[in-house]
């Protein structure tokens, strides 16, 4: 089959980005195929036998089932925890584009399905003049939204829609995370959400603070995933 690639994005930071992305490569991954992780910038690393790791990378490497160099998976890992942008300054280097996008490539000769993971939000700066959503329209890929279900939600979430619109990008399909036990009227923003976001509701995640990568797999209905496939 030819490689199919998604770009995983959130309404915010830690809303769950990882979680979803992480699930979607072991739910593929049970459905045979072969498949890869990317999260092309990452901020934040701990230094761990002399090698620097970030805790995103890692999980999206557990998950998937292809083997791949670190540079391909993630091209830009820096120590601060902070804004892409800021943590490249202080670095003195600069997030190439051209640069994720071959790397992008590299994976998708090795596997069937890329799950490429964003950092932040899709507007958060990557240089003075480019930000996530360019690296987004510049590995072509459709977009799966996770919603941080909580308290603000509703606006965070259209508001995120209209600007990935507005850049050309297709949204594929988004993932209700709870983040908030005691969300109110949770029910009335999932239907508000669901009327207002031209793409299917993929999965529900409840809150659960240790929910595995697998658990979190069992949430997405597998003829859901094989049509995300087809659609392209």
């Amino acid at each position: 089959m030819k490689t199919q690639g998604f770009f995983v994005i959130g309404t915010d930071t830690g809303v769950g980005k990882t979680r979803v992305a992480a699930a979607l490569l072991r739910a593929y991954v049970r459905l045979g195929y072969r498949c890869v992780g990317m999260k092309p910038v990452a901020a934040g690393a701990e230094a761990l036998d002399g090698v620097w790791v970030n805790e995103d990378v890692a999980l999206l490497r557990a998950a998937g089932n292809v083997q791949a160099p670190a540079e391909r998976i993630n091209p830009y890992l820096f120590r601060e925890a902070i804004a892409p942008h800021i943590a490249a300054e202080h670095k003195g280097v600069t997030i190439e584009l051209p640069r994720i996008r071959a790397a992008y490539e590299e994976l998708a000769r090795q596997a069937e399905v890329v799950v490429v993971e964003g950092a932040g939000g899709l507007l958060v700066p990557l240089s003075p003049s480019r930000d996530m959503a360019d690296l987004a329209v510049a590995l072509g890929l459709p977009l799966i939204l996770v919603v941080g279900m909580r308290l603000g939600c509703l606006n965070h979430a259209l508001l995120t829609h209209e600007a990935l619109a507005s850049r050309g990008l297709r949204l594929a399909g988004w993932v209700a995370n709870r983040l908030d036990p005691a969300m109110a009227a949770y029910d009335e923003n999932l239907a508000a959400l669901g009327h207002r976001l031209p793409a299917p509701l993929l999965a529900e995640l409840p809150y659960q603070v240790d929910m595995t990568p697998d658990q979190a797999a069992d949430r997405f209905a597998p003829k859901r995933l094989t049509r995300l496939l087809s659609e392209g």
